[in-house]
């Protein structure tokens, strides 16, 4: 996998926010795909269409715990006048050359094994006196009384059609069936249908390694104590937890100093274990935004191709915003803001679709909705800007979360929506319809 260089535009070009991610998108190739084994692809997209090489059921089986019967044999049995058949063995799950039922037999019969020769049904064991003599049997407890493999009679208190509590040959799927399509996550229920159909390994995009680190000398491990001036660190856990979420495999790096220096040096080590690298802060205008500074002396180390550009974008918030690729592979690296909420939002409209196209994923967006705007004011955005607000989705509607400032964290932890106001809304009404990104 490899990344080519940002598109250039001029330096005080303003980007828009489809600018940016066509650009992302546009740059940032699917990796390669590898042969894992069963449980090691779980979340993994599947590369190839499976399909299926043995029907399941390979052949009639119990779906109960009974006795296997002729239709006939039980047809008129009730409680006052029970079938008596005479129990001609047992078949257990696994069992290789299962006993042939006759006329007026029964074979005892365990769950998931073949249904014999000669049976057309199963009797549940609740249905007959387990072989026992004593009326009708009462499950397991019945059953267990009786010696393993004793012949004898049973009386059976109920008839039973053809077919009744067989599982068929070819049930579920069967030979030749499309099993899994190409581009299939892999979840537990999918490995569950690869196990059970015989393959032990698959072909798949592994999950991206996505490498996190924010920037800012004021910040601090959560769990210590706060100096003067300082703040802790969330964007990182925010943003790693976020990468999880989206399908990477995402490592957390601790905060890095507004130093140049160390931050190139934290870049390089990380980038043996990155297919892309996220970082949080530093890419404004200030005089100790490192990252920038960082990057632009990594980028004139490494081979030609690679570089970050770093822009402004015509979005509220997030406008800073840098995206590049940097190290002899080109690991493609964005570089957000440094305010809590302009990262995460920028992780949802940039990073996230970047890592789904890093899985080989198609649709790599969040879910979009169009939704009743609830507020009992009106709500302003800039002109020019395409602003994204926190909101509660239910039912069609949506109502904003907290105020529109970056760093209201706490509105971001109760929201579960982006409201979305285009370039040329200044205002949206009460009941006016918006776009709405579904973050659940």
């Amino acid at each position: 996998m490899s990344s080519a260089a940002p598109r250039p535009a001029a330096p005080d070009h303003l980007w828009s926010v489809d600018e940016h991610l066509d650009d992302i998108l546009s740059t940032v190739r699917p990796l390669e795909p590898i042969e894992l084994r069963l449980l090691e692809a779980q979340g993994c997209v599947l590369v190839d269409d499976v399909m299926v090489p043995v029907t399941l059921p390979p052949f009639d089986n119990s779906s109960m715990d009974g006795y296997a019967v002729r239709v006939a044999d039980v047809e008129g049995a009730g409680e006052e006048f029970p079938a008596v058949l005479e129990v001609v063995g047992d078949v257990a799950a696994g069992a290789a050359e299962p006993v042939r039922v006759g006329p007026g037999q029964a074979a005892r019969i365990m769950t998931g094994a073949p249904l014999p020769p000669g049976a057309e049904a199963v009797v549940p064991v609740e249905w007959t006196d387990g072989g026992l003599g004593e009326g009708p049997a009462s499950g397991m407890r019945a059953r267990s009384l009786a010696p393993e493999g004793a012949e004898g009679q049973v009386r059976v208190y109920r008839s039973v059609e053809a077919r009744a509590h067989v599982r068929d040959k070819g049930g579920d799927v069967r030979a030749g069936d499309l099993a899994l399509a190409a581009g299939t996550v892999l979840g537990p229920p999918q490995i569950g249908l690869l196990s059970a159909i015989g393959h032990g390994t698959v072909r798949v995009r592994p999950r991206p390694r996505v490498v996190v680190m924010s920037t800012g000398s004021e910040l601090v491990q959560p769990g210590e104590p706060l100096g003067p001036g300082q703040i802790y660190d969330s964007n990182s856990f925010a943003l790693t937890a976020a990468a999880r979420d989206a399908g990477a495999i995402a490592y957390r790096v601790g905060a890095v100093a507004d130093d140049a220096d160390t931050l190139r040096s934290t870049i390089e080590d990380q980038l043996v274990r990155a297919d892309l690298m996220v970082t949080t802060g530093g890419v404004s205008v200030g005089a100790y935004d490192v990252v920038k500074e960082a990057l632009s002396h990594v980028a004139d180390e490494d081979e030609a191709g690679s570089g970050v550009d770093f822009r402004k974008l015509a979005m509220q918030p997030g406008k800073p915003q840098g995206f590049g690729s940097i190290g002899p592979d080109h690991t493609p690296l964005l570089a957000l803001p440094g305010n809590p909420v302009s990262s995460y939002v920028s992780f949802e409209m940039f990073v996230r679709p970047a890592i789904r196209t890093l899985m080989g994923l198609e649709d790599v967006h969040r879910p979009r909705v169009r939704a009743t705007l609830r507020t009992d004011a009106a709500l302003r955005s800039p002109k020019g800007r395409r602003q994204f607000l926190r909101g509660k989705y239910a039912d069609g509607e949506v109502a904003p979360v907290g105020g529109a400032g970056s760093h209201l964290i706490a509105a971001l932890a109760h929201a579960d929506a982006l409201i979305v106001l285009p370039e040329d809304m200044e205002s949206a009404e009460p009941g006016t319809e918006v776009e709405v990104v579904l973050l659940g």
